[in-house]
């Protein structure tokens, strides 16, 4: 894709009601530039695929999306093909439909876990304990970040953390470590909360307290991975309701996650 290619993509999601950060382009890109692929028919963009590649061991599939006036055509399967050869040997994610699972299996796709989404609006409990995420942090989120995903992802995760000033990430330091992490990004509806990244309950919490307070009032999501039950707990003791869910699938031998320490995915997009 070119960077038009991509915005073009970007409005086929949000016309999806998927939602997209408004400033996801540039993040997206800095991940892997050559890691999303368009088909056209006649020079129209007729599909997407992201197949963002994570080093030489494990990548990440999304955007898979078939414009509207080329479904039923074969458009999306043949550039699901050609992403699916350009993407072996590596171990491959991606969070999907539940409605789609059985499509993705026949492509070697196995079910790990489902992932929940919780919407709506968090008000603060107490004083923010958390501080910007400082250059000084920077070395600690991205340690965190592999230990969490259990592959390493920092060129996306730099972007993400530091890239625009829509997303804003916050450090929950405690003992002087690194005891929680979070961003809170602005999307073309209120904000998405991702990562949410904490060493347990409590961290979590003061973390999306601190972030609950920059969102100062408006409605945020926030993407649990359900298998965490401390995470579907905090969320649904904030007030936050489930309204949409995801299957996480992997193709290919999974990665080590700690879901312990998942108290929100990243984006679905890319992890």
């Amino acid at each position: 894709m070119t960077p038009t290619d991509l915005d073009l993509v970007l409005s086929w999601a949000e016309a999806e009601g998927w939602n997209p950060g408004i400033a996801d382009a540039a993040a997206f890109r800095a991940a892997d530039p050559e890691g999303f692929l368009v088909s056209e028919v006649d020079g129209t963009p007729a599909a997407s695929l992201s197949i963002v590649r994570f080093g030489d061991a494990t990548a990440f599939l999304g955007l898979y999306i078939c414009g509207p006036d080329f479904r039923g055509q074969g458009v999306g399967y043949a550039l699901w093909q050609a992403g699916m050869a350009r993407l072996a040997p590596r171990t491959t994610g991606l969070d999907g439909v539940p409605a789609q699972q059985a499509n993705y299996a026949r492509s070697g796709f196995v079910l790990s876990h489902r992932n929940l989404r919780y919407s709506g609006v968090v008000a603060p409990a107490g004083p923010d304990e958390t501080v910007p995420l400082a250059a000084g942090h920077i070395d600690a989120a991205l340690s965190l970040d592999r230990a969490v995903t259990g592959y390493d992802r920092s060129a996306f995760l730099l972007n993400w953390l530091t890239g625009d000033p829509s997303r804003q990430a916050r450090a929950l330091i405690r003992d002087g470590a690194l005891a929680g992490l979070g961003v809170l990004r602005r999307c073309v509806q209120g904000h998405k909360v991702g990562p949410l990244f904490a060493r347990d309950r409590a961290a979590a919490e003061a973390v999306l307290d601190g972030l609950a307070g920059l969102a100062a009032g408006e409605r945020l999501s926030l993407d649990v991975s359900e298998p965490n039950d401390d995470a579907r707990a905090l969320a649904e003791a904030r007030g936050l309701a489930p309204d949409f869910e995801t299957a996480r699938m992997w193709r290919g031998p999974a990665p080590q996650q700690d879901l312990a320490r998942t108290f929100g995915v990243t984006t679905f997009e890319l992890g």
